[in-house]
């Protein structure tokens, strides 16, 4: 049983939270949370659409550095695997994630600046995708969460 803290393994420490890519999250979130603002604001008010625009760019930019971080020989999640195997699921699962999501914005964004589609469906678009964003964030943090905090057993 474990009685202390567990010490993340300095190679994924790291590799989880370079100062860019601590930046990089914080910027993002707070994309993430203007588009929920401009989203939660009342469909009737002039300019609705043109602020979600607005803000969609930047969360989709953000969204894409990220996938930069994570992925690839050098990101995130090959660090991660490399401490902690047992978590490739996990990381498989996000990684697929990440294809979804990148269109899902895309496809937002072609439908915000398309006059024709209804604010409601433009509406319920970016419930959709903010959701998806949110539930992302939440298994990546649960699975950091699990690769440093797991009990692996052993002691009693």
């Amino acid at each position: 049983m474990v009685t202390g803290p567990i010490q993340q393994p300095p190679a994924v420490a790291a590799a989880a939270r370079p100062p860019a890519a601590r930046q990089s999250r914080s910027s993002f979130l707070g994309d993430v949370h203007a588009l929920a603002r401009a989203h939660a604001a009342p469909c009737g008010e002039p300019r609705w659409r043109e602020r979600l625009i607005r803000h969609l760019g930047p969360v989709g930019q953000g969204f894409a550095e990220h996938v930069r971080v994570t992925e690839g020989p050098t990101g995130l999640y090959a660090a991660l695997l490399h401490e902690a195997p047992r978590l490739d699921r996990g990381v498989r699962l996000l990684t697929g994630e990440h294809a979804a999501i990148v269109a899902t914005i895309a496809a937002v964004q072609q439908a915000a600046v398309l006059p024709g589609v209804p604010i409601e469906e433009l509406r319920d678009r970016v419930s959709r995708l903010l959701r998806a964003l949110d539930q992302h964030r939440q298994r990546g943090a649960d699975l950091l969460w699990e690769a440093y905090q797991a009990d692996l057993g052993g002691e009693d």
